[in-house]
């Protein structure tokens, strides 16, 4: 029965890190996949994380199944970090939160549940994005289309072309949105054009589906959720789907949330019972360490400053080596203006790199990036910055 089965290619990403750790090269550099990395190159596990577990060890007496929605905690704590507390949300009963395997899943079961539980089957995607947005909706059947975002002529975000292309979005349509840190462009939306996109959004009868993977890496955990907040106050529905690999540096626990809004609360609680049953029939329930490290973490007020206080660290870590990458590479006297490199925000942005260029980085030097020449700057540390823009300088 398998002997016809053909191989599937390989994850742009995550095959991409199949190459670098089998590369024997002492001085690699990967700039591929997003994880974030700090001055020596690791991936820390945060302090207020292991404090955290800490208490866990101590404390915990049991390894039982969690519900199918996952710890209630934890998405009280979810509901926080997207509209604050006591938003009105919660006071008229219209938000349910389940714990999800990651952002992935959470992308993943609100596909499934879209599909399954509406008539629509056409979703509106940025041009580019994250290549998985791509594969999880083509999984479950949905027509992708795709709404113009990026400059690559000026590197900026044309605004007025994203409006235009969006004009043939159809009332019912998906509109994926990224909450903040746009990946892979760094590029996000002024409150005015979060302002004017949602009322557009909104008379059109759109259904907002933000992809929030990076709150808290752009400005701070408030200003980041300021987009999906403005579409929060004049939309009926919406969904939120939240991953806390990143500011939590929980990468290998797959930490993530689905957030649903719905009109009132029979309509909500209704909703949330059909995603509770696509979750049963998928993984029955999600894995406990990491929700209840979360957890620990919003119920304990050291902790939780603790790991405001870290995540502001990997934050400016990040801005940081924007802004001596781009110093370093006016020092070497490379003739292209990089300045709109320390304007954009969180791990990603594109240099302008060819996929020519990628592939001599990658054969000559080393250095592993993905073929639409995004680059991870969290990936760059005070120690590899020389290698890499000398090494980019002789590709350009």
């Amino acid at each position: 029965m398998f002997e016809s089965i053909l191989s599937a290619p390989n994850d742009p990403i995550l095959g991409l890190a199949d190459l670098f750790h089998n590369d024997n090269r002492s001085d690699k550099i990967n700039l591929g996949i997003g994880v974030y990395k700090d001055n020596f190159g690791n991936t820390p596990i945060l302090t207020s994380v292991k404090k955290a577990e800490q208490i866990l060890l101590e404390t915990e007496n049991n390894k039982n199944y969690l519900s199918i929605q996952g710890l209630s905690d934890f998405a009280i704590f979810t509901q926080t970090l997207l509209f604050e507390k006591d938003n009105s949300l919660i006071k008229k009963d219209r938000i349910r939160t389940v714990q999800t395997l990651g952002g992935t899943g959470a992308l993943r079961i609100a596909a499934d549940f879209i599909s399954t539980q509406t008539s629509t089957k056409c979703i509106w995607i940025s041009n580019p994005s994250w290549p998985n947005h791509k594969n999880i909706f083509n999984a479950t059947g949905f027509k992708i289309n795709y709404y113009y975002y990026y400059d690559e002529i000026h590197n900026t975000l044309s605004f007025d072309r994203m409006m235009d292309s969006l004009k043939n979005a159809k009332n019912g349509d998906v509109i994926l949105l990224h909450g903040c840190c746009h990946n892979p462009t760094g590029i996000d939306l002024n409150i005015e054009q979060w302002k004017h996109l949602a009322q557009i959004s909104q008379k059109n009868g759109w259904l907002p589906l933000f992809d929030f993977a990076y709150q808290g890496f752009a400005n701070n955990i408030y200003e980041d959720a300021k987009g999906l907040r403005i579409f929060s106050e004049i939309h009926q529905e919406m969904i939120i789907a939240s991953s806390y690999s990143k500011n939590f540096s929980l990468y290998s626990e797959r930490v993530g949330a689905l957030t649903v809004i719905a009109g009132n609360s029979t309509i909500v609680e209704n909703t949330f019972s059909q995603i509770k049953s696509i979750i049963r029939s998928s993984y029955s329930n999600p894995p406990a360490h990491g929700a209840k490290i979360i957890s620990t973490i919003a119920k304990d007020n050291f902790l939780h400053n603790l790991w405001q206080l870290e995540l502001s660290d990997m934050n400016l870590r990040i801005k940081y080596m924007r802004t001596l990458f781009v110093k370093t590479l006016i020092k070497k006297n490379i003739q292209k203006d990089f300045d709109f490199i320390t304007k954009q925000h969180g791990m990603f942005s594109f240099i302008g790199l060819n996929k020519k260029q990628v592939l001599r980085l990658y054969e000559k030097f080393g250095i592993y990036i993905l073929n639409s020449g995004r680059i991870n700057f969290a990936g760059i540390t005070p120690y590899n910055i020389n290698i890499l823009c000398d090494a980019i300088k002789k590709v350009f």
